[in-house]
Formats: C-alpha cells, sequence, structure tokens
C-alpha cells in the first residue's frame, strides 16, 4: 500500500500517494516534470524517489518548489534533477552521484554531507553552504553566508560572489574558490586543503596563512571555473595550514597561548 503525507507532513495511510509527473521519451531519453506547488515535502520528495528509482528516469525537473526544506535529500543514484525555483533549508544533503540544478535561492546547509556529483546554485546560499562536504562539486554562483564548507572533508566548493565569516572553517581536506570578497575567521582552525579567494579578505582564522600560487593551482582554478562557464581571476591567493595547530594536544598550557 502506498502511503501519502497530509500538509503537515504526517501519514495518511489510507490515501494514494500522488503520481503528478509527466513522464515524455523513451529509454535513456525519458524525461519527467512534475508540479510541487501544492505537494508537501514528503510528497514531493516521495515523487523523486519513485521517479529516479522506481521509474529509472535520468532527467526530473520539479516545478515550484516554494523554497521548502529539505528537499532532494538522501539521492544516492546518477540522474540529473532541476528545480526551478527556490529551497529553503537542507536542501540536496546527503546526495551521492545526482547532479542537481536549483535556480532560485536556498536557505542554510545547502549539499551538507554531499558524497559526489555536482549542486549548482543560480543565485545566493545561506550560512553553512557544503557543511561536511566529502565530495564532488557544489557550485554557487552568486554570495554565501557564514561557515561555508564547514567541517569539510573533500571535493570542492565554488562562489562566484562573496563568502560570509568564518568562511573554510575546521576544514579537513578539499578545496574552496571564492572569487568574491571573504569575511573575517578565513580558514579557522583548518586541518588540510586549500582556500583561493579572488577578492578582499577581512581577517584570517586561527593557524590560516597565505601561501604561493603554484602551477598546478592555476591549472586547477582555469580548469575548474571553466567547467562552470566561469574565468579564473589573474588576482587569487591561497590560503593554506599553518600547522602549528598540528600537535595542539601536546602543547604546554604556555605553548598554546602563544599559538592562539
Amino acid at each position: 500500500m502506498k502511503i501519502s503525507y497530509d500538509a503537515r507532513g504526517l501519514a495518511e495511510p489510507n490515501a494514494q500517494a500522488p503520481e503528478v509527473a509527466k513522464i515524455e521519451g523513451e529509454g535513456s531519453g525519458r524525461r519527467a516534470v512534475f508540479d510541487a506547488a501544492d505537494l508537501s515535502t514528503r510528497q514531493i520528495n516521495s515523487e523523486l524517489r519513485r521517479l529516479v528509482y522506481a521509474e529509472e528516469i535520468p532527467d526530473v525537473t520539479i516545478l515550484n518548489p516554494g523554497a521548502k526544506h529539505s528537499i532532494a535529500v538522501g539521492i544516492l543514484a546518477r540522474c540529473r534533477i532541476t528545480i526551478e525555483g527556490s529551497l529553503g533549508y537542507f536542501g540536496c544533503g546527503l546526495i551521492d552521484g545526482p547532479e542537481i540544478r536549483i535556480t532560485g535561492r536556498v536557505g542554510w546547509s545547502v549539499a551538507e554531507n554531499m558524497m559526489s556529483g555536482v549542486v549548482v546554485i543560480e543565485k545566493n546560499a545561506g550560512s553553512l553552504a557544503g557543511a561536511a562536504l566529502r565530495g564532488g562539486d557544489l557550485v554557487v554562483r552568486g554570495d554565501v553566508g557564514a561557515r561555508t564548507g564547514i567541517d569539510q572533508k573533500g571535493g570542492t566548493i565554488i562562489v562566484g560572489g562573496s563568502a560570509g565569516m568564518m568562511t573554510g572553517f575546521m576544514l579537513q581536506r578539499g578545496r574552496q574558490i571564492i572569487c568574491g570578497d571573504v569575511g573575517g575567521g578565513l580558514g579557522d582552525s583548518m586541518y588540510d586543503g586549500a582556500i583561493y579567494v579572488g577578492g578582499k579578505v577581512a581577517s584570517l582564522g586561527v593557524d590560516c596563512v597565505e601561501a604561493e600560487l603554484t602551477a598546478a593551482d592555476h591549472e586547477f582554478l582555469d580548469r575548474k571555473l571553466k567547467i562552470y562557464g566561469m574565468e579564473p581571476d589573474a588576482s587569487f591567493r591561497k590560503f593554506v595550514c599553518g600547522q602549528k595547530l598540528w600537535n595542539y594536544d601536546n602543547l604546554e598550557p604556555a605553548e598554546r597561548k602563544l599559538v592562539l
């Protein structure tokens, strides 16, 4: 028995889940489109999962998402998803494989814990974009809020505009490309990885230092940005871990004060 959900997200065990998508084409060229304006979050995700897993549709478009939260979460398949509009909090989290394009804006924590795939946001993103990102590419063509890529463990985050404070906080691995300006505390307590900034940096965080750009860095920036139709800025600067905190637990109290 299929289960649908009411506007509050509560289960309606005696009602059929809506199968509202219009499917066109054949074989690998099949494409599905559905309007999410009158659907709850659970109904949207249920229909998306039906199309991706049961119907094996490689290309799905969601219309009128209405800035709802937690849309397109946990999709573990290779497919293409287009979201025509804006999303709320925690969109596209825990995904592994899909290519997702969002034409509007997104709220907090987009692509949290993404393992692989691509998420492209055409406008702005809120704070905590790409939190704990593990792989894949997160691309925000506009600006992002604070703590972008907090606890990032891999992958690449690209921001076409500016980023807020504490960008790259506790960065463990992976790379960030910020084409615009960055707020205070850049790379605070980062452990590894690299952050490239094309604009001004308000201040560096603890144990974040500037490093020389190498030929490999220039090649990476040029290649990665051109994938998404973005031109590399000649003024990019590179920031990495200063490694002073790598042995933090072994420092004496007086030494910790000097480091911090």
